[in-house]
């Protein structure tokens, strides 16, 4: 290692990896639950009607700590830079309105890349009113710019795509269309109001064409995608989600997700988009069915 790439590492408070962080609860509540559902366009009913949450709600009681987290290591300068690379749902049961959960986060790995740096944090969500493990995610951040010589923790679980798979036609087809205002609905019952999903000028002055779709919306519209042909009278059988967001949506743009059975209850997908020939927004994406 070179005496550059020390201080560059040394810049990282690595202290802080694969140490809990604080637990922050979280009252489910029925109009909060539908006001994601409809924020995402989901026509699934038992999430319009306030049953269960959808799976990708999962996000909601754990975006703080997991914001706090994935930020804990790493430098001041880099905070503003971050960008959702992947995420990876283990959905163990669906969220209900009416109970309680508690929620805990905690980097698990920081992985230096040629054009900036991975942290890969593990989220655990748990009922304090039934005493189950709910939900565990992976969230990997993406920091532009940044660096890190090698490695250290754990990376992110596998969910490459599977390469036999593209030797046939899949399985399936879903074409869904974001509204113009998607970005203004999303942001509140999601807890995410970051101005480049809300403000045209600000998102333009951070390089980006405009304003641009939660990949976390992105992920919710795949998830109906999924569902509504797999499993629409019991959304609770998707057990795993898994995506790498490579491009953002736009308002109004148009996506296609092309789906391949790969077995034992388990597809593969991508989501392509209409702004341009070969754009995706997601790749790499695995759904496990029970």
């Amino acid at each position: 290692m070179s005496d550059g790439a020390q201080e560059t590492t040394a810049a990282y408070p690595l202290d802080r990896l694969d140490v809990w962080g604080e637990e922050h609860e979280f009252a489910v509540e029925a109009e909060r639950t539908i006001a994601y559902a409809k924020a995402t366009n989901d026509p699934i009913a038992r999430h319009l009607d306030g049953t269960c949450a959808p799976p990708v709600f999962a996000v909601v009681p754990a975006m703080v700590v997991m914001t706090d987290a994935t930020m804990s290591v790493v430098p001041d300068e880099l905070m503003l830079r971050i960008l959702h690379g992947e995420h990876d749902f283990r959905l163990h049961r669906p969220i209900v309105p009416g109970e309680t959960l508690a929620v805990r986060a905690k980097p698990v790995g920081v992985h230096g890349k040629e054009s900036g740096v991975v942290v890969t944090t593990l989220v655990e969500t748990r009922s304090r009113t039934h005493g189950d493990l709910v939900n565990e995610q992976y969230f990997i951040g993406f920091f532009r710019g940044g660096a890190f010589d090698g490695g250290v923790g754990v990376p992110a679980p596998d969910h490459a795509f599977p390469a036999g798979l593209r030797e046939r036609e899949p399985g399936f087809t879903a074409v869904q269309r974001f509204d113009e205002d998607q970005t203004f609905r999303y942001a509140g019952p999601a807890g995410d109001p970051m101005p480049i999903h809300t403000d045209d000028e600000f998102a333009r002055a951070m390089g980006l064409p405009g304003i641009i779709v939660h990949g976390l919306c992105t992920i919710a519209f795949t998830s109906h995608a999924l569902i509504t042909r797999i499993s629409p009278d019991d959304p609770g059988r998707l057990k795993r989600l898994a995506v790498r967001l490579t491009k953002p949506g736009l308002p109004k743009e148009t996506i296609t997700t092309s789906v391949w059975p790969a077995g034992d209850g388990a597809y593969a997908f991508e989501t392509a988009g209409d702004e341009r020939p070969g754009k995706f927004l997601i790749t790499d994406g695995r759904a496990e069915f029970a």
